[in-house]
């Protein structure tokens, strides 16, 4: 079960670059401080990637407000032209030894009848995560035979093979369709596995984790950690009709258990955690990041609004 903490951080808009939203929150430890990496919005709507510091004693209580974007929509006709959103951050060794992280990110650029494309794309840091360049301008994956409109969202882990080599997974969006509904193209998309030895090329096979069922129609952003031997994965999810404003049909959040992290088992039930009766996060709960803090864990989440309302957390009880 999970303990609602509350809200900790909406923007005020006072920052050109950062007028709305906190959206798909990501806690990333550091010594003496807790860093939470987000997506905010600029007034054209443009993601850009920045943070806030929160005191290690009181999550709730923010210490630093970074007042300009760690990394930005990238040049005119690039796969992130209009916004570059985090999702996953990966402390790495360089081959030269020093301390680089990485950022798995999803780029944005528009669409005339889907709304928007995405995919996904690597940019790193090597100054302890205030600045982050691209690995390459062009996307790491895209649409393919196996993610037919569009690929979003990973989640990334390191580990070894039976072999002991290195071994990089990830379970990302797949939008595989859109149907207008209501006069507005409504994307589809589930959960997908990929692998990598070096984690810049990857490989899919179109293994599908979490599916659609009669209710499930969109999945948003799975995060995956290891709790033992199993693996564990909580993420949110929709319906596609009318689910920006009918609270029965908008996110909630979702979990699911795996072996070997490939063929996972939905469990639902024992997510531990639903939307509040009144507030900010009463219509939706979406977008979480699950990790590890000083002996608690600690899920960070959007509400209302696709991460408008701002973030919040819970501590696992």
């Amino acid at each position: 079960m999970w303990t609602k903490q509350g809200l900790i951080y909406k923007p005020d808009g006072s920052q050109p670059f950062s007028r709305t939203h906190a959206q798909v929150p990501f806690g990333f430890p550091m010594q003496n401080k807790l860093r939470v990496y987000f997506a905010t919005r600029d007034e054209n709507s443009s993601s850009s990637t920045s943070f806030v510091e929160l005191d290690p004693k009181n999550l709730s209580n923010v210490t630093y407000v970074h007042d300009k974007p760690c990394l930005t929509k990238g040049a005119v006709g690039m796969f992130d032209e209009t916004g570059a959103m985090p999702s996953w951050f990966l402390p790495v060794q360089a081959a030269d030894g020093t301390d680089e992280i990485w950022l798995y990110y999803t780029g944005w650029n528009k669409s005339e009848t889907a709304s928007y494309r995405l995919g996904i794309g690597l940019a790193i840091s090597r100054d302890g995560g205030l600045t982050f360049e691209r690995k390459y301008t062009g996307p790491l994956l895209d649409r393919s035979i196996y993610d037919q409109v569009w690929v979003a969202q990973p989640c990334v882990m390191q580990e070894k093979d039976q072999n002991g080599e290195a071994l990089w997974r990830m379970w990302y969006l797949s939008c595989t369709k859109i149907e207008v509904i209501s006069g507005h193209p409504e994307p589809f998309y589930d959960v997908k596995y990929a692998e990598s030895k070096d984690g810049i090329t990857w490989e899919r096979t179109g293994q599908v984790c979490v599916g659609y069922d009669e209710f499930t129609d969109a999945i948003g952003r799975p995060t995956v950690y290891k709790d033992g031997n199993l693996y564990k994965m909580y993420f949110s999810y929709r319906n596609a009709t009318d689910y920006r404003t009918d609270v029965q049909r908008s996110y909630r959040i979702g979990y699911a258990e795996s072996i070997d992290g490939i063929t996972w088992e939905r469990k639902d039930e024992l997510a531990g955690i639903e939307r509040s009766a009144e507030g900010w996060d009463s219509l939706m709960m979406d977008y979480c990041h699950i990790f590890d803090y000083q002996g608690q864990r600690i899920m960070f989440y959007n509400g209302n609004g696709f991460g408008a309302s701002g973030f919040g957390y819970a501590t696992e009880s």
